[in-house]
């Protein structure tokens, strides 16, 4: 589906509209991160700081597991609104690319592209990640803490795909469709995505803010050909299964991940 301009006198509220949902999903996260980052390069430096993904919230194992849970809430939130205004203004799930039912074919379909996706941003995004520490550029990222438990491992499944839908619904389907509504061009509608897909990657170091600048790049050019959000979905979805659960899993075997 090909978005209409929005009418001059609706221009004004899809702004307010974006920059309020942006303030309180990714903008802020942007932000937030940048803020850490200037305060990694007032002390030791982004490549002498280590950055948890996913810490351990509580020592009592079930408020950890209860905070984890609400943290994966917050992010299935943030597209639910996303998802809710868009709704409201007359554009569903289908025309962005997420439609929730269809032929067996179009779903063998999403996960085909979507792997093929994680596999073009994952082995290439290891090598940055590789340089940037070289270069100390980076932060030591861990993806996870806390020792394997069944119930950890839910947890970064649920985290992973909070992650995957509220990214992908909110930076490339609810934003881009939004710019689109406001008259922005396909270069700049992909620019502003993935500027702001690198912001909020920024508190790993400035090379994990490029490589995330570059994947949303990707991933938005993919999207604005195929108009199919799920596969950016199951592509994000699969990074960080493999990075939290990997990592989770392989930790204790393996030295140089300690």
């Amino acid at each position: 589906m090909t978005v209409p301009e929005a009418a001059p006198r609706e221009r004004r509220l899809l702004r307010a509209e974006v920059a309020i949902v942006l303030t309180v999903t990714f903008a802020w996260s942007g932000l937030y991160s940048l803020v850490r980052l200037i305060g990694y390069q007032l002390g030791a430096g982004v490549g002498s700081t280590t950055v948890t993904l996913n810490p351990v919230r509580s020592p009592h194992a079930v408020i950890d597991f209860l905070l984890q849970v609400l943290g994966a809430v917050q992010l299935f939130g943030w597209a639910a609104l996303a998802l809710y205004l868009l709704i409201r203004s007359g554009i569903g799930f289908a025309d962005i690319g997420l439609a929730l039912r269809g032929p067996r074919a179009a779903l063998m379909r999403n996960i085909g592209l979507g792997t093929g996706l994680a596999a073009l941003i994952g082995i290439p995004g290891l090598a940055l990640y590789a340089a940037g520490r070289a270069l100390s550029v980076t932060a030591s990222v861990v993806p996870a803490s806390g020792d394997v438990q069944w119930w950890r491992i839910l947890t970064y499944v649920l985290l992973a795909a909070g992650n995957a839908v509220a990214e992908e619904v909110v930076v490339v389907g609810y934003l881009m469709t939004r710019l689109r509504q406001l008259g922005m061009g396909r270069a700049g509608t992909l620019a502003s995505s993935a500027v702001l897909r690198g912001s909020y990657h920024l508190y790993q170091g400035f090379g994990a803010g490029l490589g995330n600048l570059v994947m949303g790049l990707v991933f938005g050019a993919a999207y604005d050909r195929w108009r199919r959000l799920w596969p950016l979905v199951i592509a994000h979805f699969l990074l960080d299964v493999v990075a939290f659960v990997g990592y989770a899993l392989l930790r204790p075997h393996l030295g140089f991940l300690r």
